[in-house]
């Protein structure tokens, strides 16, 4: 993520990783054709909307429901289980990654479920166009590692992403961290614990070993366990304290 910006404006935000990955099958292609262009909120893209204009939930959802945000969803097991547990909550779901968007979006459309909405894309482009306080929870589940030190930079927690996020959340709000890298635990409790915006809910080690209540296993996290590495669960509270300002905000909604 360097410094400066796209003539449009758009921040220059470099991508790091693969966005696809093996051929994909007939029925993949034709689901990325149509269903995903129905899941797709309108206006997440700096080219769509080059002034940042906020999303109305409301209308994404068609109506007033809590909504959570899960940052790389991966395969879609997570939150294709969450939007089954629970119908009255809107999901938003991003994920760079094209395969791993064709495995959801057949899953949602064979299923039957209407409470999650993917960009396939960058999850930063999204933090950008969501209100203020409009995030009820977050998911952050086995995060790209970028384990050499030269590249902890491009992980996801780092400060300005950690802004991105607080602004979007609610005061109350839940931000879930899950990862079986130690060295990711130890950066994500650098970035976010001294923060005055965010607290740690743990008062001893079951609450970074034991998985939330209604989780929900990734085929990231079977292959770790099926590997030896040992998850960790990490769980922050969004507080009181105002947002950082946000330093694209075009017309003052964003905070």
């Amino acid at each position: 993520m360097s410094e400066g910006s796209h003539p449009s404006g758009a921040p220059w935000r470099n991508f790091y990783g693969r966005r696809h990955g093996k051929k994909l099958r007939k029925g993949q292609i034709e689901h990325l054709e149509t269903t995903l262009k129905r899941l797709s909120p309108p206006g997440v893209t700096w080219e769509d909307n080059p002034d940042r204009t906020l999303l109305d939930l409301n209308t994404l959802f068609g109506d007033d429901r809590p909504v959570w945000l899960e940052v790389g969803f991966g395969g879609g097991e997570h939150i294709l289980h969450q939007a089954k547990e629970n119908p009255d909550v809107g999901l938003i779901g991003c994920e760079p990654f094209v395969n791993g968007v064709a495995m959801l979006v057949p899953r949602i459309a064979e299923d039957g479920v209407e409470n999650i909405r993917v960009h396939m894309g960058d999850a930063r482009d999204m933090l950008d166009v969501l209100p203020l306080a409009s995030l009820d929870r977050a998911f952050l589940l086995y995060p790209d590692p970028w384990p050499k030190s030269r590249h902890h930079r491009r992980r996801f927690v780092v400060p300005e992403n950690i802004d991105q996020l607080s602004r979007a959340l609610k005061p109350g709000a839940r931000f879930h961290v899950a990862t079986d890298i130690p060295d990711y635990v130890r950066q994500t409790l650098e970035v976010v614990v001294p923060r005055a915006d965010f607290e740690w809910l743990a008062d001893g080690p079951e609450d970074w070993r034991e998985p939330w209540s209604d989780w929900h296993r990734t085929r990231y996290e079977a292959k770790a366990v099926r590997e030896g590495r040992t998850p960790h669960y990490l769980t922050f509270r969004r507080t009181d304290a105002p947002a950082p300002p946000a330093p694209l905000a075009s017309d003052g909604q964003t905070g």
